[in-house]
């Protein structure tokens, strides 16, 4: 019934919008919450401005392990020489991240510069020159929040245990968000207290792609679970939004107790993920980063690969990391995580630059067999006994997600 209201309401929203284009415009335009509110007359469920500035977590003072050293060598790579600068000058004073109004002009434009640093930089296709251009473009204002998505009025927020899902999407994907809401994203408290938060992260849409901000907010005023910050949405932005949930979470969740990221065409066993946390002791629970664990990685040198990485940026191996997919890290990490990831440079693929920061804090990735966070057998991958045994699989429709998630509850299923 919900999704079928979510439906109407869409519906309703779309003629307004298509029927608005050719009225003529007396006054100055409304912002997409704003027509939102007088449509529908929806509560204010979350923040909508056009830029919130996020509050800068605490920066602790970190030791960067000696692994890390030996396994990503001081050489004549771009990155290389930005990550031993920035050992050189750990614990001098340095200029906070750039955020708010100054965001718009932290990206490097001097050609010279550029050229200077990397020889042959106008080889690299362009979404890795930008991503070159904006390696300090840390801290991007946030244009839809949920402030109160944690806690709630009068609960004990230390007391608390949370599961916080931050699951990423981008502006488009409306019916994979709601495939997740219905099935292993729900928001609930199992049986020992352990209350399961969801929110999808996403940034702005492409330049050439449709607008869909009324839309969008619509969703999140409905569902209290969109988190948008303003940068475009590209595969290699992926380290950014990691480093805007990591900002945004030690805001607004500061004691969650463990954080799960993942992909929003995952398939996520809920039940099976609670029993693998309540089964930790509390030092495993402690420094958690478990998930697919990837050894004895490199980066890809073919230049029509999206994992492409041109050795005159990044000259080494990758130290072992944890699928990005989907994984889980205990909420006890993140400080030290967001700490040291102030020092080591941003990497264009974003679970090897998690796997960096772990390593270098000295944290080990701890591997689980029940995490397939690249395609399993293709018998295996309609079995409902198989993803009855599973905490997570890769690279599934919003169909098949409710297929999997009915059948794995169906009282009907022998395994």
């Amino acid at each position: 019934m919900r999704t079928f209201r979510v439906m109407i309401i869409f519906t309703v929203v779309l003629i307004f919008f298509y029927t608005t284009l050719h009225l003529e415009v007396t006054s100055s335009p409304k912002s997409a919450p704003e027509m939102l509110t007088e449509l529908l007359d929806l509560p204010p469920q979350v923040q909508f401005q056009d830029r919130i500035t996020v509050p800068q977590p605490k920066v602790l003072n970190v030791n960067v392990s000696d692994s890390f050293k030996q396994t990503i060598t001081q050489n004549k790579a771009y990155w290389n020489r930005l990550l031993y600068s920035a050992l050189k000058n750990q614990g001098k004073e340095r200029s906070p991240p750039r955020s708010g109004s100054d965001w718009s002009s932290c990206k490097v434009t001097d050609q010279e510069l550029l050229r200077t640093n990397v020889h042959d930089f106008n080889s690299y296709n362009p979404l890795l020159q930008d991503f070159v251009q904006s390696m300090n473009c840390r801290t991007p204002p946030v244009l839809i929040n949920q402030p109160k998505k944690c806690f709630s009025a009068g609960e004990d927020k230390e007391d608390e245990k949370i599961l916080l899902l931050g699951i990423k999407s981008t502006p488009a994907h409306f019916e994979r968000r709601q495939a997740v809401r219905e099935t292993w994203g729900q928001e609930r408290v199992n049986k020992t207290g352990l209350r399961v938060r969801t929110v999808f992260l996403m940034g702005r849409p492409q330049v050439d792609d449709p607008d869909l901000s009324l839309l969008l907010s619509f969703e999140a005023g409905l569902f209290g679970d969109i988190l948008q910050w303003d940068f475009h949405e590209s595969f290699l932005n992926l380290t950014l939004k990691m480093s805007a949930f990591l900002q945004w979470t030690l805001t607004y969740c500061p004691h969650v107790t463990f954080v799960f990221s993942g992909d929003d065409d995952v398939f996520v066993n809920t039940p099976l993920l609670l029993t693998y946390l309540q089964s930790l002791g509390s030092s495993e629970a402690s420094k958690l980063y478990s998930g697919h664990v990837i050894r004895q990685a490199s980066p890809i040198r073919d230049p029509r690969s999206k994992y492409y990485i041109p050795m005159s940026y990044y000259d080494g191996p990758y130290p072992q990391y944890v699928g990005g997919g989907g994984f889980l890290v205990s909420g006890a990490l993140l400080e030290s995580f967001y700490s040291v990831s102030q020092i080591i440079p941003f990497y264009p693929i974003d679970d090897a630059y998690t796997g960096m920061c772990f390593n270098a804090l000295g944290v080990i990735p701890q591997s689980h067999e029940g995490f397939y966070t690249f395609e399993i057998k293709e018998e295996s991958r309609q079995s409902l006994c198989v993803h009855k045994g599973l905490i997570l699989t890769h690279q599934h429709s919003p169909q098949q997600l409710k297929r999997l998630w009915r059948g794995i509850h169906s009282p009907f299923l022998t395994c």
